[in-house]
This record gives C-alpha cells, sequence and structure tokens, in this order.
C-alpha cells in the first residue's frame, strides 16, 4: 500500500471534546470517522487492525472447539418475548415493526437466537458439550456513549455460547475459555489484563468475570486487594463489615435545624459520622418505595440492590402524607401511609449508638440500638467499597480502587435460556432436562481502543507487531531524488515479493510532516531511505517506540526486519 493511495486524512491538532487520548488519536490518524453519536465508520488502517483482531480471537476460540457460525441483526421478538427479555430490557434494545406490522429487535446480544439454532439439534446427551460463536455487529441504544469505540451504540463483537448436560462440565470449560481469553490478550500486546469477579447484570446467571485493562481511562471501578489475588468490579465486590463503637446510649430526639444531609447532621451534633445511619430512598416501577438504611459514610451500591430485588429502581420522589421525610426518615418510630419494603444494610449491624433520622422535618434520634429498638432485622449487603476496606478472602485491610476498561466478559448462564426457550435433551435414561449454557463475549472496536490507550505517546499509537495494520513502514526521504527513489521502490518490491506487509511513503513532503503521519500510523518498524544514507550504503531502521534506532546495510535489511517481525 503507497500512503498517498490511503484514503483518510491525517491530522496534527487535537479534535474538540475528545478527553480520551485513544479516541483522539484515531480521529486524528484516520481510524475512525463519527456518523453519529456512537457510531462509526471504519478506514482501511483500523479495518486492518480489526481482522487482525479478530483472526487472534477465532483461532484461541477454534483451539476450545468453538464453532463459528452467524446469527440475524433483525431478530423476530417471539425470541425476546420467550426468553421475557423483551419486557424486561430497558430502552438499550431497539424495537421496531417491520413492512408486516411484525414486531422485531435489533441484536444487542444473541442468548435467543444461540438456543434457537441448536434447540433441535440438541436433543440428545449425546451431542454435548459444543460450543458455537459468531464475529457480528450489534446495537445497543447506549445512553452515554463515549471515548469513540470504548463505547458505542453500534459495535462489531465476538460472542460464544456453549451448552453442557452437566454443571461440571460447564464449570471446567468455562475456566477453560478463561486461560484461552489470556491468551488472547496476551497475544494483542496487552498481558497485564487481569480477570475479575464481576455482576451478571441482564445475562443472568450466577458466576461472571469481566477481563480489565487497568488505566485511567477507564470507565469501570476496579476492586483489588494489594495482599491477595482478590479481584470484583465494584457492583459485585463485597463489603466486609466492621463495628468500631459498640457502647450503648439512652434514646434522645434531638433538634437538627437545616440539617438535612448526614455530614451536617453529625457535624452539628458532633457526633462521628460512623455512628450515624442514613435513609436511601428509592422507587420501583408499580411507585412503591424501597428504603435502604445504611451507615453515614457510606453509599449504597444500586445493582447490589436491584439484584436483592430482581427488579430496576430509581430514586424516590416522596409524596406529601407517605410517612417519609426526606432528609430525616429514620428506622425507629417509622410510620408510614404507602407501600413502603424497609432494608438494612450490613454495615449497621452491630452498632449501639446510632443518630437517625426523626421521621419530621427538624428532628433525629441518638442513641439507637436496632436490636433493642427496633427488632429482630436481616442485613444485606447493599454498600460499595471504599478503599481501605477489609478483603473478603484473605481478611486485610488492603482494598483498592481502580479504573478499568472491560475488554471481555465471560459468564455462566445455568438453564435460564433453555428453560425459558424450552431447550431439552434426553439424558442416559431418557429423562428430559435442560441444558446449561455458558455465554462469552469480547468487543473488537473497544479492544482495539485499548491497546491504543496504553500503547502511545503524544504522538500517535504503538501498534503491537501481531496487529498492526502494517509490519514495516518505509519512508523515501526525497522522493525528487532518483537514486534514493529507485532504492526505495526496489525495496517496496522485495518486501512484498517476500510477504512483508509494508506501507510505502514517497511523497514529495517534508521529513518532518513524513514521521508526523508514520506516528499516527503507529506501525512497529520504520525504514528510512535518504540520500545521505544511500552513500553511506545503509537505511535507518527505527521502532515506534524508539527503543531501536540503527543503520543497516541495504542489502541485509530484508534479513533483518524478517527477523524482528518473527520474534
Amino acid at each position: 500500500m503507497k500512503l498517498d493511495k490511503l484514503v483518510g486524512d491525517r491530522h496534527k491538532e487535537r479534535p474538540a471534546d475528545c478527553p480520551v487520548d485513544s479516541h483522539a488519536l484515531m480521529l486524528r490518524g484516520g481510524y475512525i470517522k463519527m456518523v453519529g453519536n456512537g457510531i462509526y465508520s471504519s478506514y482501511a488502517i483500523y479495518m486492518r487492525i480489526a481482522k487482525k483482531i479478530e483472526q487472534i480471537i477465532r483461532e484461541e476460540m477454534n483451539k476450545v472447539e468453538g464453532q463459528e457460525v452467524q446469527f440475524p441483526v433483525a431478530i423476530p421478538a417471539a425470541l425476546w418475548q420467550e426468553s421475557g427479555r423483551f419486557e424486561s430490557v430497558g430502552s438499550e434494545l431497539v424495537r421496531f415493526k417491520d413492512r408486516n406490522d411484525s414486531q422485531m429487535v435489533l441484536g444487542m446480544t444473541h442468548e435467543e437466537p444461540a438456543v434457537q439454532l441448536v434447540r433441535e439439534y440438541g436433543n440428545s446427551y449425546a451431542k454435548y458439550p459444543f460450543m458455537i460463536y459468531q464475529i457480528q455487529t450489534k446495537f445497543r441504544d447506549e445512553p452515554r456513549p463515549r471515548a469513540g469505540l470504548i463505547r458505542t451504540r453500534e459495535f462489531v463483537m465476538k460472542d460464544g455460547y456453549s451448552f453442557h448436560t452437566r454443571q461440571e462440565d460447564m464449570d471446567e470449560y468455562y475456566y477453560r475459555v478463561h486461560e484461552a481469553y489470556n491468551r488472547i490478550f496476551e497475544r494483542v500486546g496487552i498481558p497485564e489484563v487481569i480477570s475479575v469477579q464481576s455482576d451478571s447484570g441482564m445475562m443472568g446467571g450466577k458466576l461472571a468475570h469481566e477481563f480489565m485493562l487497568l488505566t485511567s481511562a477507564g470507565e469501570d471501578t476496579v476492586v483489588v486487594c494489594g495482599s491477595c489475588d482478590y479481584r470484583a468490579n465494584l457492583e459485585a465486590a463485597e463489603r466486609v463489615n466492621t463495628v468500631s463503637d459498640t457502647r450503648a446510649a439512652e434514646i434522645e430526639k434531638v433538634g437538627t435545624p437545616g440539617c438535612k444531609t448526614i455530614e451536617e447532621v453529625c457535624s452539628y451534633l458532633e457526633l462521628l459520622i460512623v455512628n450515624s445511619c442514613k435513609a436511601v430512598m428509592y422507587q420501583t416501577k408499580d411507585g412503591g418505595y424501597v428504603v435502604v438504611f445504611i451507615r453515614g459514610d457510606l453509599e449504597v451500591n444500586d445493582i447490589k440492590l436491584q439484584n436483592y430485588l430482581n427488579e430496576e429502581v430509581q430514586p424516590a420522589v416522596i409524596a406529601p402524607g407517605s410517612g417519609l421525610t426526606a432528609g430525616y426518615t429514620g428506622p425507629y418510630k417509622l410510620n408510614v401511609n404507602c407501600p413502603v419494603r424497609l432494608l438494612y444494610d450490613r454495615s449497621l449491624e452491630g452498632i449501639k449508638n446510632l443518630c437517625c433520622g426523626g421521621n419530621s422535618e427538624g428532628f433525629h434520634y441518638t442513641g439507637v440500638n436496632l436490636a433493642r429498638d427496633v427488632g429482630d432485622i436481616e442485613y444485606h449487603d447493599f454498600s460499595k467499597v471504599t478503599s481501605g476496606d477489609i478483603c473478603p478472602k484473605c481478611g486485610e485491610p488492603y482494598l483498592a480502587l481502580s479504573r478499568g476498561i472491560e475488554v471481555g466478559n465471560i459468564f455462566q448462564l445455568g438453564d435460564k435460556y433453555t428453560k425459558a426457550l424450552n431447550m431439552q435433551y434426553n439424558d442416559a435414561d431418557g429423562n428430559l432436562k435442560h441444558p446449561v449454557m455458558g455465554c462469552y463475549g469480547i468487543g473488537i472496536g473497544r479492544l482495539a481502543a485499548s491497546v491504543c490507550e496504553v500503547r502511545r505517546d503524544d504522538n500517535g499509537p504503538m501498534w503491537p507487531m501481531a496487529i498492526a495494520p502494517w509490519q514495516v513502514h518505509l519512508c523515501c526521504f526525497r522522493s525528487d531524488d532518483p537514486v534514493a527513489k529507485e532504492t526505495a521502490d526496489k525495496l517496496y518490491k522485495e518486501f512484498l515479493d517476500k510477504g512483508v506487509e509494508v506501507i510505502y511513503d514517497d511523497r514529495p513532503v517534508r521529513p518532518g510532516v513524513m514521521l508526523s503521519d508514520a506516528d499516527l500510523i503507529g506501525v512497529p518498524l520504520r525504514i528510512i531511505v535518504s540520500p545521505r544514507n544511500i552513500e553511506e550504503g545503509v537505511c535507518e531502521l527505527v521502532s515506534r517506540d524508539k527503543s531501536m534506532q540503527k543503520k543497516i546495510p541495504l542489502s541485509e535489511i530484508l534479513q533483518e526486519v524478517k527477523g524482528l517481525i518473527t520474534r
């Protein structure tokens, strides 16, 4: 490929409204172009990278007996209605009607079509286990697409689905795919990716892992223990309760005029915030209230709450006469006149001297002992983990929060979808049973952008050899010089003849422009041909990361490059 024929411009200036570096570099370098919010077209540079990533994924999925298939993008809604997700999934799922007035959806994930594809095939235990996967475009109507390809609405994804007759077989295969994912991330150039325990979300199932690339550009929060190998997404991380003060006191109702936040209350009463209780109020879709009582210095983890309730919630709008008082609701002597569910976070267990709302404006109680004053209470983990919390695995107070990009995920789905879509097989005794499933996803564009995010400098990406758009970037300084042009042309032909992927820049531009474009394209090896080098019988070989810069005899450059490519 000659650079002057490469479609797409490169730009010196950083685009506006691109705080994430990978997004800015991909726009500057002519990789992608925005079509709409969270929707991009791709130029040839990006497509070459994406196809190499896809091939690596194919090879690793095939190693674990995966079979490549393809599901439709437009799916009859009846399949999603069978699983119940047509109604339960929110506005991220695009619903529409075709010309025959039939309800359809755009595929954002493909559990239902996967089951439908093999529902009749998997009628006997002798056909199990098996795994099918696809690499295909999906559409998820994200409310807040951001960071270029890291979070889009339309995206290409590899998703795989395995089917098993025994949970033990599912467990074994799940960790085989886990290891295959580790190999994929190492091969594409980001071996530092870690797997973390995660929440299964709308996918369902009991066990899930996300593969996270730790970087400040990440949109997810990862909980990491500094003492052991515990890793978890903040949404799934368990918080271990600690009680620092177990001294009992008498209840007293005190005035707290103008104090609505727990910080204001504790400051006014000169109390420790860890001995306070605040009420966080939500509403369900049917309008019923949910009140979570939690220690004053902690935050409710909405995902934990929704998983416990098995339904979505939103911040409450307090109706007059409900008996709930914004800023002053507490568990002691709470009288309500509406449907309400009271929940207690584990952080309150064992505290015998709480400050909490007085259930009337301008008042709080002090000295509340829930076990003594409220009665038998069931506690659950609804709170977010914070830095310095105790690790649930090793018991040491070394939990820390880091930012990360999710580059892949795996789920054990159980029989949620096979049961809902009535997929059954005959076991060895002739009994009908539902198979159990696993699900395995990697976003192609997100993975490419993530590599760019951590393999770059201020001038552009530094693509690893395995996924680089080309292996060699050949620059001819002074293409108006006949000898330099002839020498560079000859090298270009030799590289192509020997199967080396090369992008050739012989434009009549200044060396600075040529090198700036080369940095934005990010090819790992760069060869510079110039009149001065030719006089010495050499060319200059430079690595994109600047770790190598040396002069090589022209007669030896092909052998040198092939050695570096296969290293």
